[in-house]
């Protein structure tokens, strides 16, 4: 796998933080909001509190959600600023499947030779995009393009609405996540430019990255390539078997309602 992060060629500070933990098969990505400082600590509570409800055993949509509840509290208790968010697109990998959630405009993608967006942007654009009154075109030069609709600490928010999307990764397939900072730069033809022509993750992380400042790096920019397990499976066929529930949990409770009638059978017959 590869991550990079930076503050970018405009920023004299860096909003951006990220989590790359292969024991709990958690990898984020958060993009602090609020000015110097407030959204170091946005991204960092959000990303800490991530990383612990989910060693804690929570389900990611329900650790993103009480991410965001410890942003709000932290911003109450004076710990960093007032209005202070973050954005976060996160992945939990369980072997070859995975789970993505997200809030705001930090995005997950899914690169298998083309490139396919998992997330969808909770921004003013992109909800000019799905009513139809903006193109793909349009939205990328839309003043307003960086406006979002949700984000992890918005005070007027008990809950934020997380997006989640769930599949299961093949052997050969990457997974990108990264903060706006990459995608405010690059549009989806030259993401996948660089993805097919990078030997690893490493590698197409390090050109993102390089790429992304060659076009201004008005922005923190931060990016994570996740490869497949190799053991992952080669096509979606085989997935499906392994994606099966287990025979044997059924086959046993058949094997002890035979055993109980058998029991309740000799137990009535016997003089």
């Amino acid at each position: 796998m590869g991550w990079v992060s930076h503050v970018g060629l405009v920023s004299d500070n860096n909003e951006d933080s990220f989590v790359c933990d292969p024991a709990l098969g958690l990898y984020a990505v958060a993009d602090g909001m609020g000015g110097h400082a407030a959204g170091e600590v946005a991204a960092a509570v959000s990303l800490y509190t991530l990383r612990q409800r989910v060693a804690d055993g929570e389900s990611l949509v329900t650790a993103v959600q009480l991410a965001h509840q410890a942003v709000h509290r932290a911003a109450e208790e004076g710990l960093g600023a007032e209005g202070m968010g973050a954005t976060v697109v996160a992945v939990r990998l369980d072997g070859s499947r995975y789970e993505v959630a997200w809030v705001g405009d930090s995005r997950a993608y899914l690169w298998d030779g083309a490139l396919h967006q998992l997330s969808h942007d909770h921004s003013f654009v992109q909800r000019l995009v799905d009513s139809g009154n903006l193109d793909e075109a349009e939205a990328r030069v839309h003043p307003y393009r960086n406006v979002i609709t949700q984000s992890l600490g918005a005070a007027d928010r008990e809950q934020v609405e997380v997006g989640y999307q769930r599949g299961v990764l093949l052997r050969g397939q990457w997974l990108l996540l990264c903060s706006d900072g990459l995608t405010d730069e690059l549009d989806d033809a030259a993401l996948e430019a660089v993805l097919a022509a990078a030997p690893d993750p490493a590698t197409a992380a390090g050109t993102l990255l390089e790429q992304a400042l060659a076009c201004g790096g008005h922005d923190n920019v931060t990016i994570g390539v996740i490869a497949a397990p190799a053991d992952a499976p080669r096509t979606m066929e085989e997935a499906r078997r392994l994606l099966q529930p287990p025979r044997w949990p059924r086959l046993l409770w058949l094997a002890a309602a035979a055993a109980a009638g058998l029991l309740l059978y000799f137990w009535w017959s016997a003089p």
